[in-house]
């Protein structure tokens, strides 16, 4: 799927499945994450953004689809709040 004009395609992150201490969340339970991996950006995109990279964007953007099984969105850049940087790993 290529996005058309100033679209982005973003790979929606999971919910997790999991709390941090363990317990297994039920899936009507789940938030849905505003996070997502950018694949595609469509011609006249003129964000700072490449397919790559970690994105946060608004909660009620887009149109969601399936692909291959795996949720994604599609948005305009405007709905595109910030890119996300990993944090560095420090070894102690």
């Amino acid at each position: 799927m290529q996005p058309l004009n100033d679209r982005v395609l973003i790979k929606v992150d999971e919910a997790l499945k999991k709390s941090e201490g363990g317990l297994f969340i039920p899936e009507a339970f789940r938030e849905t994450t505003q996070t997502g991996v950018v694949i595609r950006i469509g011609e006249s995109c003129e964000a700072a953004i490449e397919p790559g990279d970690r994105v946060m964007y608004h909660k009620y953007a887009g149109v969601l689809v399936s692909i291959d099984g795996a949720d994604h969105l599609v948005v305009k850049t405007e709905d595109i709040l910030a890119t996300i940087e990993e944090a560095p790993h420090v070894d102690e």
